[in-house]
């Protein structure tokens, strides 16, 4: 069975996260992006953790499924729910002080229980869906396999500035350096929106961990953006045992923003508008002409930088990747206008996913003939474009999405967007 997964996800609990990331709204827009299994995030919040084991109900192995009174549509199949968390972990190590993002996830409430107990001695998990805790990563993935070898860690967004395990601003230069005499047992790295899996195969010294990749939403309609595919019957434990052995008959690919929109591609100040590639960064000797303080390191400065291989290395054997942008963006882009929020956008996407039932089936199956049945001559090139890589893209920067374009300009402002339903 193919399984689209995205497994890094907030909850209302977390800071700056939409009040509309509930349990019933998350299995109504899975089904609406056509992901199989999605995670719960947050799952370390006492209040969420407590409605989690309310309304969800275990239907497979280390998996679950919102329980019939509380879905809100009946429509596409029930996604499956997979406990998982994200802890900020924020401590001094190799004399510099640590800010590094961590997925965990666990197979059943029993052993979330005991993460939470544990966990809770140590910071205060009821400030955040994604705690800030004074704790070592290694300690961290300590406590989980102490708990249970089924429990798993997976650092999340690698490379982005502030918060990625090899970020510029606080991250290290290679996961031994971050997990010392445990990093084996870190089997995976997550690229994040800046990066793709061609970026992170030029480090030779991870050609041992698998490269997975998840959305990290904090609204809905950004489910999925990124995510995970398999070939596997539904379940906790066969998941991660394709990441791990990275088998292409089970691990079959990989979702991708293109990683020139993510908020940290290039370098630069948001606030003072500049944006560099690496190399510019290096002639500006890494200070803004603006205000003259130094530039935020983005993503692919910071891979320049740690780089055993070429550009546009290709590693045999790796598992693919497509690249691909929201429908809804694509919608605005195709049509030149400067808002995904508009109600022509909206009535266009709503139209289409109601017509094709999934937006990953719009965007990676549907058929030239089909899509011109259903919508304008301008989307369908849009869609058929970013399938061939046929699109500029503006580098994002500094928490600056970057800009799609399908005709050449760059009209169109990422921004929330409202329920379509």
């Amino acid at each position: 069975m193919k399984i689209f997964a995205d497994l890094e996800i907030h909850s209302k609990f977390s800071r700056a996260v939409s009040r509309e990331m509930t349990p019933e709204n998350i299995d109504e827009w899975s089904r609406v992006k056509g992901l199989n299994i999605v995670g719960t995030g947050d799952f370390t919040h006492p209040v969420w953790f407590s409605e989690l084991k309310q309304k969800l109900e275990p239907v497979a192995q280390g998996l679950f499924q919102l329980k019939k009174e509380f879905q809100k549509s009946r429509s596409g199949q029930a996604p499956y729910f997979l406990l998982s968390g994200e802890i900020s972990c924020v401590y001094s190590k190799g004399g510099k002080v640590r800010k590094v993002h961590n997925l965990i996830f666990t197979p059943d409430f029993e052993k979330a229980e005991k993460i939470i107990k544990q966990l809770s001695l140590i910071g205060n998990l009821k400030s955040d869906g994604r705690p800030i805790i004074g704790l070592d990563s290694k300690k961290l993935l300590k406590i989980l396999l102490d708990i249970s070898e089924d429990n798993a860690l997976i650092p999340a967004h690698v490379w982005t500035p502030w918060f990625g395990v090899f970020g510029s601003k606080s991250g290290f230069d290679s996961l031994e350096e971050c997990f010392d005499e445990l990093t084996s047992q870190v089997f995976a790295i997550e690229t994040g929106l800046s990066s793709d899996p061609a970026m992170n195969w030029r480090m030779s010294w991870l050609d041992n961990k698998a490269i997975v990749s998840f959305s990290d939403p904090h609204s809905l309609h950004r489910l999925g953006r990124e995510a995970t595919v398999f070939d596997i019957e539904p379940s906790y434990f066969d998941l991660f045992k394709a990441i791990k052995e990275k088998n292409r008959a089970n691990f079959l690919f990989t979702v991708e923003f293109f990683p020139e929109g993510g908020r940290y591609h290039f370098d630069g100040h948001r606030l003072c508008g500049v944006s560099f590639s690496p190399e510019e960064t290096k002639d500006k000797k890494g200070i803004c002409p603006v205000c003259a303080k130094p530039l935020t390191i983005g993503v692919l400065n910071r891979i320049e930088e740690l780089a055993s291989r070429p550009e546009n290395f290709n590693l045999d054997g790796a598992i693919p990747f497509k690249r691909l942008y929201p429908l809804d963006e694509i919608i605005a882009a195709s049509f030149n206008m400067s808002s995904v929020s508009s109600k022509k956008v909206q009535a266009e996407y709503l139209k289409l996913v109601k017509h094709f039932n999934s937006e990953y089936f719009i965007l990676l199956e549907a058929s030239e003939k089909e899509l011109a049945g259903v919508t304008s001559p301008e989307i369908v090139h849009g869609i058929v474009s970013v399938r061939q890589g046929n699109v500029k893209v503006l580098p994002g920067y500094d928490g600056e999405y970057g800009k799609l374009s399908i005709s050449g300009s760059f009209p169109v402002k990422v921004d929330r967007q409202t329920s379509l339903f």
